[in-house]
């Protein structure tokens, strides 16, 4: 595995939805004092149930957050992934089993929906079945798509394909390790 200084200070977090994006995302903000972008927080308003931007005002706070000299971003929003590759200095990707992000989705939203990392605020998060659908069926191959992509770029990327491999990243880079 790649030492965690290799990716650099603009660093991009990648996966299917509920894969741990988010919760990976903060604790490398934490451990390299690096501001944290998470993207579905500038697709959607605050305090709202997951009511999307205009375009426009999305692409606008995405593209200035990119301009900034050091971040950490964890989301997908793959119409843009281009624009992120052109500032990026590493990139880190993790899929997993799409039962166990159902799990994670339904532990998130049933039993502790206010400790969601990267939330809209106050809004109250509620299972959705189109969720479910999402992340059952609508994305299954998301992570062969962005894997392909990852093999294109040229600074250094990571793929945690399971659990344990994502496990062993937390280990390795002496991070704190996410609540299952």
């Amino acid at each position: 595995m790649l030492p965690l200084q290799s990716l650099g200070e603009r660093i991009m977090v990648m996966g299917p939805s509920n894969a741990g994006k988010s919760t990976l995302a903060l604790a490398l903000s934490d451990k390299l004092n690096l501001p944290t972008v998470h993207l579905d927080q500038l697709q959607h308003l605050p305090n709202t149930n997951w009511q999307a931007r205009p375009e426009p005002e999305f692409k606008a706070l995405h593209d200035e957050a990119i301009a900034a000299d050091k971040w950490i971003i964890d989301g997908n929003y793959s119409r843009l992934i281009p624009k992120r590759f052109e500032r990026a200095t590493g990139a880190i990707l993790i899929t997993s089993n799409h039962w166990l992000r159902l799990a994670r989705y339904l532990k998130r939203t049933m039993i502790n929906p206010s400790e969601r990392v990267g939330s809209l605020g106050s809004a109250h998060e509620y299972v959705k079945w189109e969720m479910i659908d999402w992340i059952l069926f609508k994305t299954p191959n998301n992570s062969i798509k962005y894997s392909n992509m990852l093999k294109k770029v040229t600074f250094p990327t990571i793929e945690c394909r399971t659990a344990s491999e994502l496990n062993a990243l937390y280990e390795t880079w002496n991070l704190p390790s996410p609540v299952e």
